[in-house]
């Protein structure tokens, strides 16, 4: 986390320390001091009061009368509920899947990560005559698709969890189904910071796929160009990587993601 500048009367910096403080006490789940506070913020316990403070009076934090730490309060609650009602991933990612099928030519696709896999939400058809791709709705498997590689790679550790002690189906000659190997998958897409599956889901397709971050880093979806074999080969090409990482990176900067502000464990920098 950067160390927050400037005086505290200073508009912009201001309004940055206070989205600071409300973003630590809605990861952290419990109450915190103001020490700890300024501690994880880099400042001063009394900059941290004064904006502390106004959030109280306005009723999005809460201060405990028995240990005087604060925490999320009903109004910030609320407030999320009404954005997350509104969040739409399709809507803020359409410029952005248009620009990578327009730039590459595949069939672009972006997807939500879901507890039983990976959702498709939204697909552009690639320049090729003969169309390849997925549909809309469709759940591809965590250990047998690219997007899902990607979930793995960079959702939470309860979703591993469950998918290493589960059996993994079998799709077609080329799926993973040992857990050791796919292990060792997973950590590789870490590295890289990207995902393929050629030949994993069906003989003859392949799939790139690169992670879509929340404000706050928690994984929500994947982008990730789909065609043959013969186009997005087992060991994609130079270009293909960085625009779809960087895709992945634009997606999640709409979505509030601050790269080097709370960075997922391993998620590769620029």
């Amino acid at each position: 986390m950067p160390r927050i500048a400037g005086e505290a009367g200073d508009g912009v910096q201001a309004v940055v320390l206070t989205l600071r403080i409300l973003e630590r006490l809605a990861e952290e789940g419990r109450p915190m001091g103001v020490t700890a506070l300024a501690q994880a913020l880099g400042t001063t316990k009394s900059r941290i009061y004064r904006h502390l403070r106004t959030l109280t009076q306005e009723g999005y934090i809460l201060q405990s009368s028995d240990t005087e730490r604060y925490q999320v309060g009903a109004r910030l609650a609320a407030l999320g509920r009404l954005a997350g009602d509104t969040f739409d991933l399709t809507s803020v990612a359409a410029s952005t899947l248009r620009e990578l099928r327009d730039t590459l030519g595949n069939f672009s696709v972006v997807s939500q990560v879901e507890p039983e896999g990976v959702r498709v939400l939204a697909t552009l058809p690639g320049k090729s005559p003969i169309e390849i791709g997925v549909k809309r709705g469709s759940v591809l498997s965590f250990h047998g698709s690219a997007q899902g590689k990607v979930a793995l790679a960079f959702g939470d550790e309860s979703l591993r969890a469950s998918v290493f002690r589960s059996r993994l189906e079998l799709l077609t000659p080329k799926t993973i189904v040992s857990h050791a190997v796919l292990r060792k998958e997973i950590e590789k897409v870490r590295r890289q910071g990207w995902a393929v599956a050629a030949n994993e889901v069906v003989i003859g397709l392949n799939a790139l796929a690169a992670p879509i971050f929340s404000a706050g880093g928690v994984l929500v979806g994947t982008v990730s160009i789909v065609d043959s074999i013969q186009f997005i080969e087992e060991e994609p090409t130079r270009e293909q990587t960085e625009r779809i990482v960087e895709a992945g990176r634009k997606i999640s900067a709409a979505l509030g993601f601050v790269e080097g502000d709370i960075l997922p464990v391993d998620m590769p920098q620029r």
